[in-house]
């Protein structure tokens, strides 16, 4: 199936910095299949102590960033599940910082981490692959504001090249 990116409305505004990062002629399915090379390429020659450092003082480490995607990748699945469902309920936000500050990334092995990634990212492709076109049309509420499925399967290839363009500039020139 060919698929058509989002529209406005389909998403809150933040949104579009990821979805404009899936390129315009990919489809985000094909993207969230080759991202994984990507993360395990970032990490493969890393030791434990450069995972934990992190480019300026009160910004997260590797690691955290690492967990901070996969619990980002797990919300925004939860919410396209829920909305492929028809699901009408306002779903919360979450805060992000929260979340990396109680995470323990740092206390956690590389191979660990990318461990849960990988198993993370296999249900999120077996999730986006088992929708119709009518699901990926549906629409919920999120974070006080609309969501279509479509919109999800976007935003999760694109947070994550979001995150592996802030490796890339700020994290490995200091490694």
């Amino acid at each position: 199936m060919s698929l058509t990116r989002p529209a406005d409305g389909d998403f809150l505004p933040y949104a579009a910095g990821y979805i404009n990062l899936v390129p315009a002629d990919a489809d985000p399915r094909e993207v969230l299949r080759a991202q994984p090379a990507e993360i395990h390429a970032v990490f493969a020659d890393l030791s434990e102590e450069q995972a934990e450092k992190a480019y300026a003082p009160g910004k997260w480490s590797l690691k955290e960033m690492l967990l901070h995607q996969i619990d980002s990748e797990r919300v925004f699945a939860y919410r396209a599940m829920r909305f492929a469902r028809n699901d009408g309920q306002n779903l919360p936000g979450f805060e992000q910082d929260d979340y990396v500050a109680h995470s323990g990334a740092n206390a956690r092995s590389i191979v660990s981490l990318l461990a849960e990634y990988d198993a993370t990212r296999a249900a999120t492709v077996a999730l986006f692959d088992s929708f119709t076109e009518e699901q990926l049309d549906r629409r919920g509420t999120a974070n006080g504001g609309p969501a279509t499925v479509r919109a999800l399967l976007y935003i999760v290839p694109g947070h994550e090249r979001h995150h592996l363009n802030i490796i890339r500039e700020r994290y490995l020139p200091i490694l």
